[in-house]
């Protein structure tokens, strides 16, 4: 029985996301290759992930497409695994789209305009003119009219009874859903497409992705400030390196002040709250921590949202110790706590001159600032 056709705002579409092509014209696996700091398939299912009325994805691929959605092994052809992937969809799906995953830059216009052609035509694929003369090798052959003529785009679906019908019967060996819908005598809406919805299959097209990529910078601030401690015996650490013979600071944690302002200019470029929020001075798990522990952290954090370290740069202000003979050491320390090259950080010392309490030598200040960026689409 056919099923009527859902609200606009239902979550009635499912997606079955190809990322299982043998790749044989690019010479690699594509889908794992990283685009702007993620995986190329991951581009196009974070794009409908976020879409309201997508109520479930299936990805076809193998074990390297880590996620919670349903996954299935991939066929030996395109069409094959499009089967598998629709097969797996759940009967709660009213439309199956399905999307190759070496096209990164499907934008949510076209998605909305294949989900309202399929609700009004039963079935809808996005097409691009095409720009480029075309004309047979064969001698004596005249170019193509280029006005008769379209490029095919994913996603490409229907209904789910439609979408299941077409490959329950098909004969032959289709390149794209379009095709099987065609074969067994159902129409489809053509829709806009967009250039920027091409597909990598060749690596000069990573290099076009890559080229289409944007950057987001962000500047984050942090301070810290540290009066010496009485505790006998108590370490002194500044950029988690160890300065003997000299009183340490006082704190719940090693008191470092200058990787406290480090990690908080980090967490405030990537707007993840503070050094506080993260490691809670008074609780015992913290108690004399080293500070490159909260510096890791939130290196990591910020690696998991995609953000690269581009630049750190930082000001001890002290009477005393003399920082700068062991400013080298510093860097190094800094550098590898966060997995960056030493050269993308800075440390520098000042001291008060003589003014207020730091100048009066009764404790140590830090200054940082941190530049990060990734990539959006």
């Amino acid at each position: 029985m056919a099923i009527p056709p859902a609200a606009p705002n239902a979550a009635d579409v499912a997606v079955v996301l190809v990322a299982a092509g043998s790749s044989t014209r690019f010479g690699a696996d594509k889908t794992q290759l990283q685009l702007g700091g993620k995986p190329l398939w991951r581009w196009s299912y974070d794009l409908f992930r976020s879409n309201l009325t997508v109520r479930e994805i299936v990805l076809v691929g193998g074990d390297h497409l880590e996620t919670t959605s349903t996954r299935v092994s991939g066929g030996k052809t395109r069409q094959e695994s499009s089967r598998r992937g629709v097969e797996a969809v759940s009967e709660a799906a009213a439309y199956i789209l399905v999307h190759d995953a070496a096209r990164p830059f499907v934008s949510s216009e076209v998605v909305e305009a294949v989900i309202a052609g399929c609700r009004s035509a039963g079935a809808a694929a996005p097409v691009v003119p095409v720009i480029d003369t075309l004309r047979s090798m064969e001698a004596g052959a005249q170019p193509l009219d280029r006005s008769r003529l379209v490029a095919m785009q994913t996603p490409q679906g229907g209904r789910a009874e439609l979408m299941r019908q077409a490959h329950a019967e098909a004969s032959g060996d289709y390149t794209d859903e379009i095709a099987l819908i065609e074969a067994i005598g159902a129409t489809w809406q053509p829709v806009a497409g967009s250039h920027q919805n091409f597909k990598v299959t060749v690596p000069e097209d990573l290099v076009r992705a890559r080229a289409m990529l944007r950057h987001e910078t962000r500047t984050g601030f942090g301070y810290d400030v540290h009066a010496f401690s009485t505790e006998p015996g108590r370490p002194l650490w500044l950029g988690g390196v160890i300065f003997p013979d000299h009183p340490g600071l006082d704190g719940h944690s090693d008191a470092d002040a200058l990787l406290h302002a480090i990690t908080d200019a980090l967490l405030g470029a990537a707007v993840m709250g503070d050094i506080g929020q993260h490691f809670p001075p008074g609780e015992a798990e913290w108690k004399n921590a080293p500070s490159l522990l909260f510096l890791e952290r939130a290196g990591r954090l910020l690696a998991e949202a995609g953000w690269e370290i581009v630049h750190m740069d930082s000001t001890v202000i002290a009477e005393s110790p003399r920082v700068m003979p062991r400013a080298t050491e510093i860097r190094a320390q800094i550098a590898g706590a966060l997995n960056i090259s030493a050269d993308r950080v800075s440390v520098k010392a000042t001291t008060n001159e003589g003014l207020g309490s730091i100048g009066r030598g009764e404790g140590i200040a830090a200054y940082a600032t941190a530049t990060i960026e990734r990539f959006v689409g």
